[in-house]
């Protein structure tokens, strides 16, 4: 598959990795939308693409959950505790912050 074509999934976490102060605005922007329609998705896909280009191995190891459980916890389906989503969040890097 050549780079123009690839899978959105695929783009969004090489973004990521090349540049990860990105992921601060991206986790901000899906963090905005949360209340919208489907909103909730995304902000699991954000975390997910966010973890996926660190390693979602070593963000597990360092949010202290077993890998299986951190890719079950942002699957789509997937329902975090607020234990793992700022183990998560912690894990890579990020802090989350509450502005008006």
């Amino acid at each position: 598959m050549s780079k123009a074509s690839r899978p959105h999934d695929d783009a969004v976490v090489e973004l990521l990795h090349e540049d990860p102060a990105f992921a601060d605005e991206y986790l901000s922007a899906a963090l905005d939308e949360v209340n919208q329609p489907g909103g909730r998705e995304a902000l699991l896909a954000a975390l997910r693409h966010i973890a996926e280009a660190q390693g979602m191995t070593a963000v597990a190891e360092r949010a202290g959950i077993p890998r299986e459980s951190l890719y079950r916890a942002l699957s789509t389906n997937g329902n975090p505790t607020v234990k793992t989503l700022l183990a998560v969040v912690g894990a890579a890097g990020l802090k989350l912050s509450v502005h008006r």
